[in-house]
């Protein structure tokens, strides 16, 4: 990797995009520290510091590590990239379920293009949402609800200044998805999963500090090398593949001949990638968000709103742990079950002469890979499923709170790792592809 990234800034080009990257990941930074106009910057910082020994982030952990702790700063960039990531999912699944949608996917680049401009409308709409109901949660002071003075950080509460906030973060939020797309046009590597990425790696010196501060340099060291053995095994398993051989029959063309090579079909263990632990997260937030919404001061608890408070509020609550276990492994064969359609590869295998050894092309083809596919998911379900409890059985350990906030564990390594991963094979294509060049002229 050293090599390839030395290699990657003596290619003038190629050191062009890296740089044009790391412009727009220091934009992006600095939109995450300047605050949204009407917001007390410094009663801001003073609630994160009293409620840093509390649990009052829980349910916005996963937009707030999204976002680099922009969130709870009610900065500029506070949603983030979260209503993108929403948007980009929804419209995939819908593909399933619209036949508008899947005949767009079939229609190549335009298709594609239509496809990513109804992403945009729905990123909008996302964004004034979810910014509404965190200034309104804020306004009300249930954003930070261990801290005295949480509802005196916003300075104007009348409706034209939770209005500007809201109109800002919204703009906000569209600022980023720009500057997300301009990094996978102009950069190198996906620009949504990069700037994920620079929010995630920002905040490992605070939450690094806090634990060496809190619990002294034994756990902390322990935390660092938990944290190294976490990583190589994330390593480990996303390089993990099946790999179905295929053979291309030969054929005719005019008076020559085509095919007759004999390649493989990749299927990785970690099919769905991290969106298993997304989908798993924002739905178990969402019943501790309609308690916080639907429940006043001076008004009982009803018994629903009981349930939530006991079992799923507390991350390392067992209740908890194995129902966000379970959510994991559902949306990751249900994900799987609808990016990876195996009767369209046999379909295409067919179409172009491809066969696998041993087995009949077309349907019986179907039901290999269907077959080889839910088999290679239970595991990588369950690596998943394993990764993001990790944090909530060691929730002792180096966190005072948050269970997405521990730095070196759960939804932070996956992302983090996977992220790294794919961007060094993108530099190391990029870099054969101008050797061959080099051959050609």
């Amino acid at each position: 990797m050293r090599s390839a990234v030395t290699s990657a800034f003596t290619s003038p080009d190629l050191r062009k995009k890296i740089l044009f990257v790391l412009g727009i990941i220091i934009l992006y930074r600095l939109g995450a520290m300047i605050p949204s106009p009407g917001v007390d910057y410094r009663q801001v910082h003073s609630c994160l510091d009293e409620v840093s020994k509390g649990n009052s982030a829980g349910i916005y952990s996963l937009i707030n590590m999204f976002s680099g702790g922009a969130l709870l700063q009610l900065s500029v960039f506070a949603i983030g990239i979260m209503p993108y990531i929403t948007s980009s999912i929804i419209v995939q699944l819908l593909t399933v379920v619209i036949p508008r949608f899947e005949q767009l996917r079939k229609e190549g680049q335009a298709g594609q293009a239509k496809m990513t401009q109804y992403t945009r409308y729905l990123t909008v709409a996302l964004a004034l949402l979810q910014s509404t109901g965190i200034v309104a949660l804020a306004d009300r002071g249930d954003l930070l609800r261990d801290c005295s003075t949480g509802d005196q950080i916003l300075r104007d509460q009348s409706i034209f200044g939770l209005t500007i906030i809201v109109l800002t973060m919204t703009a906000g939020a569209m600022v980023v998805m720009w500057f997300g797309e301009l990094i996978t046009e102009r950069g190198i590597g996906n620009g949504m999963s990069l700037l994920i990425f620079a929010g995630i790696a920002a905040r490992l010196p605070a939450e690094g500090k806090q634990i060496l501060d809190s619990r002294g340099a034994l756990v902390f060291s322990l935390v660092l090398l938990a944290a190294l053995i976490i990583i190589a095994g994330v390593v480990f398993i996303e390089q993990g593949q099946r790999r179905i051989p295929v053979q291309y029959a030969k054929r005719m063309v005019g008076r020559k001949m085509y095919g007759g090579s004999s390649t493989y079909l990749p299927l990785k263990v970690n099919q769905a990638g991290v969106i298993p632990v997304i989908f798993a997260s924002s739905l178990l937030y969402l019943p501790n968000l309609l308690v916080q919404l639907t429940t006043s001061g001076n008004q009982a608890a009803s018994g629903w709103q009981k349930f939530v408070q006991t079992y799923l509020v507390d991350p390392s609550n067992y209740v908890y742990i194995i129902v966000y276990f379970l959510l994991i492994i559902f949306f990751t064969y249900f994900y799987v079950a609808v990016t990876f359609n195996p009767q369209e590869r046999a379909d295409e295998m067919k179409k172009y002469g491809g066969f696998i050894p041993g087995i009949r092309p077309g349907q019986p083809t179907a039901d290999y890979l269907g077959y080889v596919l839910s088999r290679i998911t239970l595991p990588g379900s369950i690596y998943l499923g394993v990764i993001a409890v990790l944090p909530n059985l060691f929730l002792e350990i180096g966190n005072n709170g948050g269970v997405q906030n521990l730095p070196f564990g759960g939804t932070a390594v996956l992302i983090m790792v996977g992220v790294g991963l794919d961007t060094v094979k993108q530099v190391q294509s990029q870099l054969m592809q101008r050797k061959y060049e080099g051959f050609l002229k």
